[in-house]
């Protein structure tokens, strides 16, 4: 074993919250093993107490305030 951690897998549309089952923005990997996901709503409520506990968190929720771009050939 090299010591390298594996790549982080981005987020998709189909990782849903584990609380709401909206989609998911936050993801916090235990240190025990297993991850939770979280929407950005249930995420800001249970960041800092995962944190305590020693997860590893992805958070991709500035994704939301992202203005998407256009497809190049979308003529307008």
């Amino acid at each position: 074993m090299t010591g390298a951690l594996a790549p982080v897998k981005p987020l998709t549309a189909l990782d849903r919250c584990d609380r709401c089952g909206a989609q998911a923005y936050i993801r916090a990997t235990l240190p025990v093993g297993g991850e939770l996901l979280f929407c950005a709503h249930h995420g800001r409520q249970h960041i800092a107490a995962l944190r305590e506990k020693g997860a590893d968190i992805l958070d991709e929720s500035a994704r939301l305030s992202e203005t998407p771009s256009m497809a190049p050939n979308d003529e307008r």
